[in-house]
């Protein structure tokens, strides 16, 4: 079988043809299609640390949600165990009788030192006080130290001074640095 002149003319037209063809797709379509997808995944790339972040905050949120009811729990709990009305009215009647309590009679009312707010607890407050006891054995005033945190889980002790007393050696002059947590009427 023989190819006439004119039928070979075609037959390489038509492959010129084929091989413009191809060229165009490659280079016009094909190039812009790949240009546009890695464009496409440089963006997705980029928008990957910011979902990792918030895959994160969508966890912490539900654990805040699920947390949320012992955390009011909580606050419920340490509002009811703060009584109602100014500091100065009850926390030093509630000291005084405390120590009475442990057997310690001599107690100074306690004075009130600064106040000072938690940006981490809204609507509270903590205030310091000065304990004084000018006349305390060595060995009940630990046991009432140890009772007081213990009974009261809103002060802390901050600090302790004790001094010999000159007159009698049994007995010592203690000063106690505590702070409570109050409600604050303010916020």
């Amino acid at each position: 079988m023989k190819f006439e002149a004119e039928e070979i003319k075609k037959a390489i037209l038509s492959g010129i043809m084929v091989i413009i063809v191809l060229y165009v797709y490659n280079n016009m379509l094909l190039d812009d299609l790949n240009r546009r997808e890695q464009h496409a995944n440089e963006i997705i790339g980029s928008l990957n640390p910011q979902i990792s972040k918030a895959r994160e905050q969508i966890a912490r949120t539900a654990l805040l949600g699920e947390t949320a009811p012992l955390d009011n729990q909580v606050l419920e709990q340490i509002k009811s165990s703060i009584p109602a009305g100014e500091p100065i009215t009850w926390f030093p009647p509630r000291i005084v009788d405390f120590f009475k309590r442990q057997g310690i009679d001599k107690v100074a009312p306690p004075r009130k030192g600064t106040e000072a707010g938690d940006p981490n607890m809204p609507g509270f407050k903590k205030i310091a006080w000065t304990i004084d006891l000018p006349r305390t054995e060595f060995i009940q005033l630990g046991i009432a130290i140890a009772g007081l945190e213990n009974e009261d889980p809103l002060l802390e002790i901050t600090g302790v001074q004790i001094e010999e007393s000159n007159d009698n050696f049994q007995y010592q002059h203690a000063t106690l640095n505590v702070s409570t947590i109050v409600r604050d009427d303010k916020r």
